[in-house]
């Protein structure tokens, strides 16, 4: 209870990172869904009747039938950058505020963008898994020799959040824009 009163009850569709968990049942009575899978739609009618909140990752669909099922919600709130997966009409029409959590994933999607570029272009994965075979013998200068990122020519379509973060760290190889 905070300060006297009861907590509002909040469902959370997938298991989330314990430290947001714990932010969470600061100010909220938290059902989760235990089981590492996406809940069926009837499973998620079920649970979501007499919550007071949603909390929902991407993989959930949260159509008109699941909102109609409480139309109480205070709020539909989406672990994610977009909210294609959530009937935001019908949410507005029963005054439901939907959130999402853009910018989220910007610097970890250029990071990922970047392990990408240079595993391909120093063979990590096959070499690694020649290593794992057993293959190797030892030295050879042109073993899975690869090539530089650096002082190379990156093309980068679309300019948006994501794009500025991958160009940003290529100042780090020299590289041409």
């Amino acid at each position: 209870m905070l300060s006297g009163i009861m907590k509002p009850k909040i469902y959370v569709t997938r298991k989330i990172p314990e430290i947001a968990l714990d932010k969470l049942d600061k100010f909220f009575d938290v059902e989760i869904n235990t089981e590492n899978r996406v809940l069926t739609k009837k499973e998620l009618i079920k649970k979501v009747k007499g919550m007071d909140a949603l909390l929902c990752l991407l993989s959930d669909k949260v159509d008109s039938d699941v909102i109609k099922s409480n139309p109480e919600l205070k709020v539909i709130s989406n672990c994610a950058v977009g909210f294609d997966n959530i009937d935001v009409k019908t949410a507005n029409n029963y005054k439901i505020p939907v959130c999402n959590t853009p910018g989220i994933l910007t610097e970890t999607t250029a990071d990922m963008i970047w392990a990408l570029m240079l595993s391909v272009s120093r063979r990590i994965v096959e070499s690694d898994k020649f290593n794992r075979a057993g293959k190797f013998k030892g030295w050879d200068i042109m073993l899975f020799l690869g090539r530089d990122v650096y002082g190379k020519t990156l093309g980068i379509i679309g300019a948006g959040r994501i794009g500025t973060a991958v160009a940003k760290r290529s100042a780090g190889y020299n590289m041409n824009l």
